[in-house]
């Protein structure tokens, strides 16, 4: 009895043993978060500038760093329109009908999740490679898919599958269909029902799921890796890049990579944006 006293609220205020436990707690949480998230940030933008100014705009400006920059901000400029409108249809389909296979395309959304991007790589390789299932074929048709502009695609396109759907459809779950039904029977017709009822309901939601699927294409490591043959200034994004000139140029790397360290910096700052304006909206189901 005497264990329960001590963590039962006196008067309606929490007893001073369960404030002690709550501070212990939180100053845990905010050590163990400096420590891997904001002092390992941090180091990144000091080493950048170590050397000062000039040489992290001379490092950034190399044309190998803003051939990467290009194809980085070219991958993902492809990548999450694609996934934009392949969440979308998909969150409709898994909310909307009930058909056989159901169950299989919500394992299928879910499928990058488990995969190691290495080893989607892997699979572009044996499908699209030279020597693949379809590499003959598109050699002898003047395609080349891997270790160019296409294969950094399709392995983009493979990691960030599951950002926008699993955005939409709790939300969509949560929100029901009475709205488009009550608008089917006043006589609008799909695209219509679709515009002016689902999309506005679920427009911050999408929002924040080309957010995310964005922050990712961006920071794609593992599979573009694999499909890109490492040629600088032709197929190397900028983590394929950082990772080169990591082996090289320690200083140049970092300069490199606080691009990266940026860009999530900015997602982060957009994220808690759109979860303090709209977080019942986005959090819905959650």
């Amino acid at each position: 009895m005497a264990a329960v006293a001590a963590v039962v609220s006196i008067g309606g205020r929490p007893s001073w043993s369960v404030r002690g436990a709550r501070i212990a707690l939180v100053v845990a949480a905010v050590t163990v978060l400096a420590w891997l998230l904001v002092l390992p940030l941090l180091a990144i933008f000091a080493e950048a500038f170590r050397q000062g100014v000039a040489f992290f705009l001379d490092a950034i400006r190399q044309p190998d760093t803003l051939a990467a920059v290009r194809l980085t901000l070219t991958v993902a400029a492809i990548a999450v329109p694609v996934n934009l409108v392949f969440g979308l249809a998909a969150a409709w389909a898994m909310t909307h009908f009930h058909f056989r296979g159901k169950a299989l395309l919500g394992a299928l959304i879910d499928l990058p999740f488990s995969v190691s991007p290495v080893v989607a790589g892997m699979m572009l390789i044996l499908v699209f490679g030279k020597y693949g299932w379809f590499g003959s074929w598109l050699e002898a048709h003047g395609w080349q898919v891997i270790f160019a502009l296409p294969g950094l695609v399709l392995a983009t396109v493979f990691v960030t599958l599951p950002f926008v759907a699993r955005e939409l459809i709790p939300l969509m779950q949560a929100q029901g269909s009475e709205q488009e039904e009550a608008a089917l029977t006043l006589g609008a017709n799909g695209w219509q029902i679709f515009f002016r009822v689902t999309l506005p309901r679920v427009r911050w939601a999408l929002l924040y799921g080309v957010l995310l699927c964005n922050a990712r294409a961006m920071g794609e490591f593992g599979a573009v890796y694999v499909v890109s043959g490492h040629l600088r200034g032709l197929t190397n994004t900028l983590p394929l890049q950082v990772d080169q000139l990591y082996e090289e140029n320690f200083s140049a790397a970092f300069a490199v990579a606080s691009l990266l360290a940026l860009l999530t910096l900015v997602t982060l700052g957009v994220k808690r944006v759109l979860e303090w304006r709209h977080g019942e909206v986005l959090h819905a189901d959650h």
